[in-house]
């Protein structure tokens, strides 16, 4: 069996545990330990009639609920069968300009949706080993100023490095794998210089009102602006595929005219709109996940030779002095637990791994696990 590209992959792992796959506690797949929320189950089974029919092909009483949920009207939004095939019709759009710049380590999933469609990438990498991770501060801010021959910039007296409108910007935020939120206003110069600015927010659910980032206010302002959105992560829903996309109605509009109709389920549909109205699971889970990340954190900053890094998501980007395959393998055979190794994310290569945050107990079992493992 393959090596597993995403995290979550419990076939795999249980094969090479030797035992059931309820039997992996699985920090690999960065979701909420908290859900589904009951209300998403209730509204599954109260739907379960409905099966015996095609799903509403406009999604209309779903866009409606996510319109009131964002303070949009519903034809900004469209739902989709996960995030990623939103991703896959944001991929093909990307593709039609002459680069897209992607902040690396980026997430694999990027690289397949703009390999699909042929786009031409240009990387451009966080310094994660000195602290400059703001994307005004000298990571993307030179590049912006930079003259690259792929996406010439030519100066106006109001932005001096505007570029033509030729290129595009994919950023995902809270950023994955490193878990760093951006701040809204480093991200805005970038609506003005990029022809196309896709922020994927799977995560930003996770972020306290009070703290988050998001640029859903700002999609009626900039028609260039596409916001992509997943329920699965915080609403612990993986099984039911189900994300949306926020932009300009025309641009959503030739997106649907491009894939197949029915891309969402009737149960998926039904749990999301009762997930998005379940307020007081959204204040259990920020309520949760602050100081329950912040105990993981500490417990593996204490293991000798282990890095983690901050997060704003419900995971932690640990850099190890030990092969982070090595450490999987061990956790497997030996403790039935389950990490994502970062092999994927080329610029991190063997030495960091990433786990998610789930309840107490099980963190406590990961973090007497590895502390087993670096003593020997």
């Amino acid at each position: 069996m393959r090596q597993p590209v995403h995290g979550g992959n419990l076939a795999w792992a249980a094969a090479l545990a030797g035992c059931p796959r309820d039997a992996i506690v699985d920090f690999s797949a960065s979701i909420s330990p908290l859900g589904p929320p009951e209300s998403a189950i209730a509204a599954i089974q109260s739907h379960m009639g409905n099966l015996r029919h095609y799903p509403d092909p406009d999604y209309s009483d779903l866009r409606l609920a996510l319109g009131n949920f964002h303070q949009l009207p519903p034809e900004w939004i469209l739902p989709g069968n996960g995030s990623a095939e939103l991703l896959t019709l944001a991929g093909r759009e990307l593709s039609q300009l002459t680069a897209t710049v992607l902040i690396t380590p980026a997430f694999g999933d990027y690289y397949r949706t703009l390999a699909a469609d042929n786009a031409k990438v240009l990387e451009f990498p966080l310094s994660l080993g000195t602290g400059d991770w703001g994307l005004g501060t000298g990571i993307l801010k030179e590049t912006i100023e930079s003259t690259s021959p792929l996406c010439p910039y030519t100066p106006t007296p109001l932005h001096p490095y505007t570029p033509t409108k030729d290129c595009a910007l994919l950023l995902n935020n809270p950023h994955n794998p490193t878990g760093k939120l951006f701040l809204r206003e480093e991200i805005l110069p970038y609506l003005e210089k990029f022809a196309l600015v896709a922020v994927d927010e799977a995560f930003m659910d996770f972020v306290p009102p009070d703290e988050e980032q998001s640029l859903i206010a700002l999609v009626q302002e900039y028609a260039n602006l596409v916001v992509l959105r997943s329920l699965t992560k915080f609403y612990s829903l993986p099984g039911l595929r189900l994300g949306y996309a926020i932009a300009h109605p025309d641009r959503l509009r030739k997106w649907q005219s491009w894939r197949d109709p029915w891309p969402v389920n009737t149960l998926a549909a039904a749990a999301a709109i009762a997930s998005i109205q379940d307020e007081e699971f959204q204040a259990q889970t920020w309520q949760w996940l602050p100081p329950t990340r912040q105990q993981l954190f500490q417990g593996l900053a204490a293991i000798p030779g282990l890095k983690p890094l901050p997060s704003a998501a419900n995971f932690l980007l640990v850099e190890t002095e030990k092969s982070s395959v090595q450490l999987q393998q061990q956790l497997l055979q030996h403790h039935q637990i389950l990490i994502r190794d970062c092999l994927s994310f080329k610029e991190l290569g063997d030495r960091f791994f990433r786990v998610a945050v789930r309840s107490e107990a099980d963190n406590q079992s990961l973090l007497a696990a590895l502390e087993v493992l670096s003593a020997e």
